[in-house]
């Protein structure tokens, strides 16, 4: 919208300036009014001349651009997000619970062994030990509890704790873990035989995690850090920069958690795109950049 704001119906007029077809103006008023011009100018970028630049966009559309389409695939994000984020709990839950209990019945007499240099390394306990337990167990009531029913405990044990670390946490402290077998039998849960490849998966889920909870824009996701190939990228799959290798790395990892769970994200999200591909532009977005076009290869 540039440095100054603008009306509805100046939206309108700047969008058709461009090039864009908008059929039901009082209809496309409410979109953008519900929406807003700059959220849905992330989904109708993909229909500018210039796309894919970013730094010398010109704004005008290709011919026949329509205003309806832009809007499906908002919608089309809209909904896959709301679908990987139950999908994206069930998996953090599953990892969370498999630390706790793995790592807690191996330390039997170190409850609080996410914060013992014994168990994970020393940077990694010595950030507990600066402060870094503070926030987690001052944002938590039932930590807070938990402290002043034992107020002679430095760190709540590590099944409560741990519960109230992000996903983000909870994957550096696995990565300080210090005794390998103890990480292998994590991995080994979810079906692999590196943890290498458990710590880059869950990079991934973080990052898509947080693109999904801040209703961040999904379609033309690239992760942080390439995908490995590892079981979720098999038979010459190359997708590992884009949404759809994230996604079968959430299909990979949900299945190990409940098989029924991952055959009903799959219905899910192919009902999705065959309710978006209907319109072929809007098709070629979804094959070509979000690269659904081979989900179902394994």
């Amino acid at each position: 919208m540039g440095r100054k704001a603008t009306t509805l119906d100046e939206q309108i007029a700047k969008l058709r300036s461009r090039g864009m077809n908008i059929s039901d103006v009082e209809k496309a008023k409410e979109v953008l009014f519900d929406i807003g011009y700059y959220r849905l100018g992330f989904y109708w970028f993909p229909f500018e001349t210039t796309y894919p630049e970013k730094d010398n966009r010109e704004h005008d559309f290709v011919d026949d651009t329509d205003f309806d389409n832009a809007v499906k695939l908002y919608y089309f994000d809209f909904n896959l997000r709301n679908l990987f984020l139950k999908a994206l709990s069930r998996i953090e839950i599953a990892f969370r619970t498999k630390v706790i209990y793995i790592v807690s019945n191996g330390n039997i007499d170190k409850p609080a062994w996410f914060a013992d240099e014994s168990v994970v390394t020393d940077k990694q306990a010595t950030y507990y030990t600066d402060g870094g337990y503070v926030p987690i167990r001052d944002k938590n009531p039932v930590l807070k509890l938990h402290h002043i029913h034992y107020p002679e405990d430095k760190y709540a044990p590590a099944w409560k704790a741990i519960e109230y670390m992000t996903i983000g946490e909870v994957a550096h402290v696995f990565r300080a873990i210090k005794d390998e077998d103890m990480k292998l039998k994590v991995a080994g849960e979810f079906g692999l035989k590196t943890t290498i490849t458990l710590q880059n998966y869950l990079e991934l889920i973080k990052n898509i995690r947080n693109v999904c909870a801040h209703s961040n824009v999904l379609f033309d996701f690239t992760p942080e850090k390439s995908i490995r190939k590892g079981p979720a990228m098999m038979k010459g799959i190359g997708n590992n920069q884009n949404l759809n290798g994230a996604t079968r790395v959430i299909l990979y990892m949900l299945k190990q958690v409940s098989v029924k769970r991952h055959d009903e994200l799959l219905n899910e999200i192919d009902a999705l795109i065959a309710k978006y591909c209907k319109t072929q532009t809007v098709k070629d977005i979804i094959m070509n950049i979000s690269g659904f076009r081979d989900l179902h290869k394994e």
